[in-house]
């Protein structure tokens, strides 16, 4: 059996591009099969594509900022900090990608405000998506769950009760440079639990406390690192789709 015609060939170019408008020889988008969201005791599956952080087993792919075996605690699926083990990074460097998470506050309530569940997601390092138990816990808006610390709060709080897994999906846009000055500033799309709470947002900066900091020229790749703030907060399920045009 033949197979019909998929497009055209009389159509205009589009503009700066060798196809024309529903072009019949242009490649078929790869396929893609989708991943699950988490469920309150099981963690999501990530997608085909997707390249797993921590799978749940082991911290293999994970090391201390000494370069040394990271030291948090792994079971029951999940990693757990080991509060005065340090800040631990991906052996792996990441730039331009989509991340999924999942994490959870500790189900006994200790502390307030920023004492309360606190750890951090730091892209690049330097970077901060903030990571805290915001149930009932009012803090400064710019550190609160899903802040970009220090500079915006979320759209909404979308926080779920302590102790129950919680989601953020990240779309991470690396700034660029020219040399040692900056070209383009990092932008950030995040997704807290399923909703919108930042929107294509520009950074202003890396990630300072109580202080602005200035951009400086970095690698367009670098780690992913998860904050020990002295909480034994737990993380899941992480995994994350470099993010590359579709001709790549």
């Amino acid at each position: 059996m033949a197979q019909q015609n998929l497009g055209y060939d009389d159509t205009p170019f589009i503009p700066g591009s060798p196809w024309r408008v529903h072009d019949s020889t242009r490649r078929q988008p790869r396929i893609v099969i989708p991943g699950t969201a988490c469920g309150s005791k099981s963690p999501g599956i990530a997608p085909s594509d997707a390249i797993v952080l921590f799978d749940g087993t082991d911290l293999s792919k994970w090391e201390s900022l000494d370069g040394a075996a990271a030291k948090w605690k792994v079971k029951g699926g999940y990693m757990e900090v080991d509060p005065s083990s340090g800040n631990i990074r991906t052996k792996e460097s990441l730039g331009d990608c989509q991340i999924h998470l999942e994490w959870a506050a500790p189900d006994v309530i200790e502390g307030e405000s920023q004492g309360r569940g606190n750890s951090g997601v730091f892209l690049m390092c330097r970077y901060e998506i903030q990571v805290l138990d915001c149930w009932n816990n009012p803090t400064y808006a710019d550190g609160t769950t899903a802040a970009l610390y220090g500079e915006y709060p979320p759209l909404v709080n979308a926080c779920r009760r302590p102790g129950e897994w919680q989601t953020y999906d990240i779309v991470w846009v690396a700034p660029r440079f020219k040399g040692t000055e900056l070209a383009s500033p990092a932008r950030v799309t995040l997704f807290h639990n399923g909703i919108v709470v930042h929107h294509d947002q520009v950074l202003f900066a890396p990630t300072g406390h109580r202080a602005i900091l200035k951009y400086e020229a970095h690698p367009p790749e670098e780690p992913l690192m998860l904050q020990d703030h002295r909480n034994p907060v737990r993380f899941r399920n992480i995994w994350y789709r470099p993010l590359k045009g579709y001709d790549e």
